[in-house]
């Protein structure tokens, strides 16, 4: 058996920091408790430091580009940065090529991160407007759930009949993730500023032609139907003030059958940063204003939103780089996610309890994930040492994915992770990840 013991440490779980020490046996937690022993010689000790330990980060939303779009990104490289970033499950979209849409063609993604993957991985099914017949033929079991398009996006995966929508909300158990933007009110205000600037359209009117009002249309409807279906909803990237009154806390998260996601972008970029960034946090839906943000910060703290995310979507510089129209919408978040929050931290702006709980507790608790995202015994030993005194520099050479670029290259973070555990191997240390693909497909409580 193969001990790991890590020793002070500042354990952040279940709206509780304390410290302690927690003993890993092969992939397991096998205790948790003030001061352990090392039981035997061969036990390797880690010493924490008094750094915080927490939960890997579950992160319900990347594109890790394969099968099919590999000049952008693919499960080793993206997983890799997932793991050096403190993230150590993620749940992949359909919008590979070719599209995730058959049970077969998801069950191939499967069988590539089982070579591949650094981290542990779910595949979301795709949904289209004629694939009833696969849907419902998905294991809840071993698939984290349905992906819709309610706008396009990358992959045109769009589902804009009716009928179709309504008979999936109607027949699937599965939980069901929206991408919501109104297509009609995109295409109008896409109209009104190719009339005055051709194809010359500055990325600064992004926000306005993928516009707040597209967002609110698109989930207002998208609620509508799973209140009128029953059907689990969750709502990926929220983006807008206006979209946060469709959520609410007033029960607990075990009861809800309709839940939002924020992601990193929405809640540290504005409008106002396109004139520095440009396409390169051209996201769908986009990066909206001042205002949008905090209240989007307001509805994260108070739990109408319930977990952050990060819709990592890689693109290569050259397609980044090209005019606004050309260029795809997102950007690669990955390995910057938890950090990034830790930097809200030390701004004042939210607990490492609640960082923990929107990334690694809800997560977990929303896709009914088995033994995963608390530190708990008996569960997986999924586990991250965040350093939040040890300042870095985004850099070139430090980035991981593989894309090369990061929207926050050149800010200087004030934390850091030191160490990333998945299922109880050290993959991630010294500021190197180790070639141990040790990810696991992730397995669903339902």
């Amino acid at each position: 058996m193969k001990r790991i013991l890590i020793k002070n440490a500042k354990i952040v779980n279940e709206g509780v920091i304390f410290e302690g020490d927690v003993l890993i046996e092969d992939s397991i937690i096998a205790e948790i408790a003030e001061s352990i022993s090392a039981k035997s010689s061969t036990t390797k000790i880690i010493d924490a430091g008094g750094n915080y330990l927490i939960p890997g980060a579950i992160d319900d939303q990347v594109h890790f580009r394969e099968p099919g779009l590999t000049h952008k990104g693919d499960i080793a490289s993206e997983s890799r940065a997932a793991v050096a970033g403190g993230i150590t499950s993620f749940i992949e979209q359909p919008n590979t090529v070719p599209n995730a849409v058959t049970q077969e063609l998801l069950e191939q993604k499967y069988a590539i991160a089982a070579e591949k993957s650094y981290a542990n991985y779910s595949f979301m099914m795709g949904g289209t407007n004629d694939n009833l017949e696969e849907i419902l033929k998905t294991n809840p079991k071993n698939v984290a759930g349905l992906k819709l398009f309610l706008g396009s996006s990358t992959g045109n995966m769009l589902v804009d009949n009716e009928a179709a929508l309504e008979k999936i909300f109607s027949s699937t158990p599965l939980l069901i993730a929206v991408h919501c933007e109104d297509e009609t009110t995109i295409k109008n205000n896409l109209e009104k500023y190719k009339a005055e600037y051709g194809d010359d359209i500055p990325v600064k009117f992004h926000h306005l032609i993928r516009s707040e009002e597209a967002c609110y249309i698109s989930s207002s409807k998208a609620i509508a139907l799973a209140k009128k279906t029953g059907a689990r909803l969750h709502v990926f990237h929220v983006s807008t003030a206006k979209e946060v009154d469709l959520f609410t806390n007033k029960i607990p998260l075990e009861d809800k059958k309709i839940t939002a996601e924020v992601c990193i972008h929405h809640l540290w970029f504005t409008n106002e940063d396109y004139d520095t960034k440009g396409n390169f946090i051209k996201w769908n839906p986009a990066v909206k204003t001042a205002n949008d943000r905090k209240v989007l910060w307001e509805a994260l703290l108070d739990d109408r939103i319930d977990v952050i995310a990060t819709d990592h979507a890689p693109h290569t510089l050259e397609e980044k780089q090209q005019s606004y129209l050309k260029a795809p919408s997102g950007g690669p978040l990955v390995q910057h996610a938890v950090v990034a929050m830790f930097e809200a931290f030390r701004q004042g702006k939210i607990s490492v309890e609640k960082i923990v709980e929107k990334m690694a507790h809800n997560p977990a608790k929303i896709f009914k994930i088995e033994k995963r995202g608390f530190i708990r015994e008996g569960y997986f030993a999924d586990l991250v040492i965040v350093d939040a005194n040890l300042p870095w520099n985004v850099k070139k050479e430090n980035i991981l994915y593989k894309c090369g670029w990061s929207p926050f290259e050149g800010y200087s973070f004030k934390s850091r992770i030191t160490h990333t555990f998945v299922n109880g191997q050290l993959v991630y240390n010294n500021f190197k990840v180790k070639d141990i693909q040790c990810g696991e497909r992730l397995l669903f409580d339902r």
